[in-house]
C-alpha cells in the first residue's frame, strides 16, 4: 500500500513533488554504474548456496595505463635523444659556410735534353731509372699516421685524408680518365661548388691558370701514346693540417711514372717513361667530410718529356721513345726532386730520365 496521503496506484504522473522529483536530475549513465562499489549478483548467481545478494567491486585504477607509461617514456628518450645530437653532433651546428675557391693550375712542361730513351721491355726502363724504388698503383699513396686537430677528431682527419687519396687515384691512375675516355670517376668527388669551372675546364679547356683540364687529372692524349704498362709507379706523402675551425687543409706531392707506347704500336714496340709531378692542396670542410668530397684548391704540374710549343692544357703529349724537342730552359729540372721549380717551360735533367 501506499503512504499516507498517496493513492493506491502511487503519485499520479507529472504530479507535484515527491520523492521522485528529488532524484529526477540524477542520471545513472553507464559510466556511472560501472564505477559502483557494490555490485548486484546475477540471478543464477543469487541461486547458488550461500551466494550473497551483492558483492564488492575492486577499485578502479585510475591513474595512467601501462601503454600510456610507455608512450611518455618514449617521447621523453626521443626528446633528450634529439637534444643531445644538436650539441654533440659535429655537422649540425648552424655555421655559414666559407665560399669554395676557385681552383688555380699552373702546368710545367718539362723538354728533354736529347732523344728520348726507349726499351722493348717496360720493366727494364723502370729498373733503370729513379722509379726502380717506387711502388704500383695505389700502394704509392699511402696514408699518413693521424692525429685530432684542435677542431677535428681522428676520424675526421682519416676522412679527410682518405678521401683526397681516392681523389688522386681517380685523376692519376684509372685508365678510362688517362686516356681522356672519362672524367666522371674525378668529377663525382669534386665539391659541388667547383662542378662549373671543373665542367668548363674540359668543355672549353684554357691555358688561363683556371680551365685546363690537366690541372684536375692526368690526361695523354690518346692519338698521342697509349699505356705500355697499366702498373703505375707511384711515390709521395699527403700531409694534413688545420686551415681554420671550420676546414681541413691536405697537401699531396706525388710522382707519377708511365711506360707508354705510340697510340697503335705493336706490343714489343719501344716504350719510353713519363713522368709526371703533381703538388695539390685540397681543402675539406664539415659538408665535404660528409659527401666525401674534396675542394681542389691549387694545382702545379710539371710533365716530361714534353715539348715546350705543344699546349698542355686539354692534354699531355708526351715525346716518346728517340723523339727530340727543343731545351725549354737554361737549366734542367728534375720531377723527382722536391725543391726542383721552374717557370713556364722548363728542361728535363739527365738524371730523370732512364739509362738503358
Amino acid at each position: 500500500m501506499g503512504g499516507p496521503g498517496d493513492p493506491p496506484e502511487g503519485a499520479p504522473e507529472g504530479g507535484p513533488g515527491g520523492a521522485e522529483d528529488e532524484y529526477r536530475s540524477v542520471v545513472f549513465d553507464e559510466s556511472f554504474v560501472r564505477a559502483a562499489r557494490l555490485q548486484e549478483s546475477s540471478a543464477q548467481e543469487r541461486m547458488a548456496d550461500h551466494a550473497p545478494a551483492v558483492r564488492r567491486r575492486p577499485p578502479l585504477h585510475r591513474g595512467l595505463t601501462r601503454q600510456a607509461l610507455i608512450l611518455v617514456l618514449l617521447i621523453a628518450v626521443a626528446f633528450g635523444t634529439a637534444i643531445y645530437m644538436g650539441v654533440r653532433h659535429p655537422y649540425s651546428s648552424p655555421q655559414t659556410r666559407r665560399p669554395v675557391e676557385a681552383l688555380r693550375m699552373t702546368v710545367i712542361p718539362l723538354a728533354p735534353q736529347g732523344k728520348v730513351p726507349g726499351a722493348a721491355d717496360a720493366e727494364r726502363l723502370y729498373a733503370h731509372s729513379p722509379a726502380a724504388p717506387f711502388e704500383a698503383g695505389a700502394e704509392g699513396i699511402p696514408l699518413p699516421a693521424t692525429r685530432s686537430t684542435a677542431h677535428f677528431s681522428d676520424s675526421q682527419v682519416v676522412t679527410a685524408l682518405t678521401t683526397v687519396k681516392d681523389y688522386i687515384v681517380r685523376s692519376s691512375l684509372y685508365p678510362e680518365v688517362l686516356t681522356g675516355r672519362e672524367v666522371r670517376p674525378a668529377r663525382a668527388l669534386v665539391d659541388s661548388d667547383q662542378l662549373d669551372q671543373f665542367d668548363q675546364s674540359f668543355d672549353h679547356p684554357a691555358a688561363d691558370g683556371r680551365h685546363a683540364p690537366t690541372g684536375w687529372v692526368v690526361r695523354i692524349d690518346p692519338a698521342r701514346a697509349q699505356l705500355a704498362d697499366d702498373r703505375i709507379r707511384v711515390f709521395g706523402s699527403l700531409h694534413a693540417t688545420e686551415a681554420d675551425s671550420a676546414a681541413l687543409e691536405i697537401t699531396a706531392d706525388h710522382t707519377f711514372v708511365y711506360a707508354l707506347r705510340p697510340a697503335g704500336a705493336a706490343p714489343d714496340a719501344p716504350a719510353s717513361l713519363f713522368t709526371v709531378r703533381r703538388e695539390l692542396t685540397f681543402r675539406l670542410d664539415h659538408d665535404d667530410l660528409r659527401t666525401h668530397q674534396v675542394q681542389l684548391i691549387s694545382s702545379y704540374v710539371q710533365a716530361g718529356p714534353l715539348a715546350c710549343a705543344e699546349d698542355s692544357s686539354a692534354y699531355l703529349r708526351p715525346l716518346l721513345a728517340g723523339q727530340t724537342a727543343k731545351s725549354g730552359g737554361p737549366a734542367g729540372t728534375n720531377p723527382y726532386e722536391t725543391d726542383s721549380a721552374t717557370a713556364l717551360c722548363g728542361t728535363l735533367a739527365t738524371g730523370a730520365q732512364p739509362t738503358v
